[in-house]
């Protein structure tokens, strides 16, 4: 439950396959488990921080046509981590912890959800009730929730909401009575297909997500006591977490990204074990195999998906601000002032202009906003003199997590 709310609505910002994206959340936690040795309690669910990039690859969702090529540069994306994994088993994670502080990464993610933010008003604005219930509830729910209450937001939000729908006439139920019981989850159309500009366009986030996935990692063994940054180790959680994304995309589906949700769950109920998160993979596997389950999601009327995506695309940029606020990340600094506010405005400023294009042998070539603001931010922060951040010092000693929310 706590996984399900974010994981489908993914699909239902960028027109992707419920049933494929289950699919993908199932097989990717299970090959998350096997490659780290089965010891990590961590549930593999959809990503936000790829919309952007998706939003961008379909012309804001105007060319569907475009997603196998957006699900192509998320597989490439994925061995953005296994490089990653790689470097840090032969250099050691602070040497190259250093390429990626929180005043690169913080202002990248807050890019990532003012970029998103005008696509939740123009949802929103299909029905402003509907979308008012399931913003209510989301914001009730993080702050008066209790329990299971105040970790299932997205998911009560929804359902809500869609009560609203029912009592108002806003849900069409005939694709339910037309869809089958049973059928296969992955659909050939739907397969990644290569693309140099989309590439371009959405394996720079990767440089952001990865440190989310290092921030998620370190708020699990904080809730658990065992410190698996050590043991698997990272590099092998950095692994699987990428290679699953990389086979998500091949199949056509979103980014896989471990759940900060599921490690609330951790915290409530108090157990720890793996094998809970691989029963959960495999409920997730089950239900994909149901077209008549996958019609039933894909009745929410925009509207909802717009209100609950209202809070949750301001709250990833929040959680850029709280990257680097508890990273005390001292913008008294020019040097952190200058890296912070050239990728803020490289990547708001060329995304309003479409991007970049150039040609190269030929080949027309495009930078999204966000794969700019990557670049020259890893760049103007490797050029400058000042670079003092010790990531061993905020999580390697103490496994304290400054990003436990996913994006």
């Amino acid at each position: 439950f706590a996984m399900f709310g974010a994981t489908v609505l993914v699909p239902l910002l960028t027109g992707l396959s419920v049933s494929t994206t289950l699919l993908c959340a199932g097989l990717g936690t299970l090959l998350f488990h096997f490659l780290c040795k089965g010891k990590v309690p961590a549930f593999l669910g959809s990503s936000f921080a790829y919309l952007g990039g998706f939003t961008i690859v379909t012309n804001g969702g105007a060319n569907p046509e475009n997603l196998p090529y957006a699900c192509a540069a998320v597989a490439l994306s994925g061995l953005v981590y296994v490089l990653f994994s790689a470097l840090i088993s032969a250099f050691g994670i602070r040497k190259m912890m250093k390429f990626f502080p929180p005043v690169v990464t913080g202002p990248i993610i807050i890019a990532i959800g003012l970029i998103l933010a005008p696509s939740a008003i123009t949802n929103c604005a299909t029905n402003w009730l509907l979308a008012f219930a399931a913003l209510g509830t989301v914001v009730v729910c993080n702050i008066w929730g209790k329990g299971m209450v105040k970790i299932l937001p997205i998911l009560l939000g929804v359902l809500v909401s869609y009560v609203v729908a029912l009592v108002t006439g806003a849900v069409d139920f005939a694709p339910i009575a037309q869809a089958d019981w049973f059928g296969i989850p992955i659909h050939t159309s739907a397969l990644a297909k290569f693309d140099i500009s989309s590439t371009l366009t959405i394996m720079p986030i990767a440089l952001a997500t990865m440190m989310e996935h290092i921030g998620d990692i370190a708020a699990i063994s904080a809730t658990t006591g065992k410190n698996y940054i050590r043991e698997p180790g990272l590099n092998k959680t950095l692994l699987g977490d990428g290679l699953a994304t990389s086979m998500a995309g091949l199949l056509g589906g979103p980014a896989n990204t471990t759940y900060g949700e599921n490690t609330g769950v951790l915290a409530l109920t108090k157990i720890y074990d793996p094998r809970v998160m691989r029963i959960a993979a495999l409920f997730a596997i089950l239900m994909s195999f149901s077209p008549k389950f996958d019609a039933v999601i894909n009745t929410v009327p925009t509207a909802i998906i717009g209100g609950v995506s209202f809070i949750l695309y301001g709250m990833i940029s929040a959680i850029g601000v709280r990257n680097v606020v508890e990273n005390q990340v001292d913008f008294t600094n020019s040097r952190n002032l200058i890296i912070a506010a050239v990728i803020l405005v490289s990547a708001l400023g060329f995304n309003s202009l479409g991007g970049l294009t150039f040609q190269v042998a030929g080949v027309s070539i495009t930078l999204s906003g966000l794969a700019i603001a990557a670049i020259v931010g890893i760049l103007l922060n490797a050029i400058l003199p000042g670079n003092d951040y010790q990531f061993d010092k905020v999580d390697t000693e103490t496994a304290e997590n400054p990003m436990n929310m996913q994006v």
